[in-house]
């Protein structure tokens, strides 16, 4: 029995304790604390891309949300700054948002509406692999954000969400 505790005494002396102040000192990612306190940042539709082949390569080759930002492009020069930004809150992925899209330059992988727009922010979902880390069931309420009437007269979104955006 006295082996036991020595045993015992001098695992938790070099395994357990030095772990514990690692942890504390390097502050380990995605401590249940830190979940709670910051919100998931947004990856981009290449992070999706791994896990979800055939609706990335759907969406990407049928979705006009892939390419978003092009529509920006073509009518810029007849924008202002304040209008172009504008048009990021729903052709880009997370502008305004913490983690989200902020200039071409600084965030080129969040340029497009991507997966993200619908799902919400990716990083817990990716790191953890859990469904529930994901928004996963669309309402008419998702699309319009950005669809209504006034901005996509033509725009038929209820066949979209039955039959899936991507």
């Amino acid at each position: 029995m006295t082996n036991f505790f020595r045993f015992s005494i001098k695992y938790l002396i070099f395994a357990v304790i030095p772990f514990l102040l690692a942890s504390i000192v390097i502050r380990l990612p995605f401590s249940s604390a830190e979940t709670k306190s910051r919100l998931p940042k947004y990856l981009g539709v290449e992070a999706c891309k791994e896990c979800h082949k055939e609706e990335y390569n759907s969406f990407i080759t049928y979705a006009r949300k892939s390419r978003s930002f092009e529509s920006i492009e073509r009518i810029k020069k007849r924008l202002t700054e304040e209008e172009i930004k504008g048009c990021y809150f729903c052709h880009t992925t997370g502008y305004g948002k913490p983690g989200g899209f902020i200039s071409p330059e600084k965030t080129p992988h969040l340029k497009i509406a991507g997966c993200e727009v619908c799902h919400g922010p990716g990083e817990l979902h990716v790191k953890t692999m859990n469904p529930s880390n994901i928004k996963r069931r669309m309402t008419l309420k998702d699309c319009e954000v950005c669809h209504i009437e006034e901005r996509v007269k033509a725009f038929r979104y209820k066949p979209m969400i039955h039959g899936g955006a991507h």
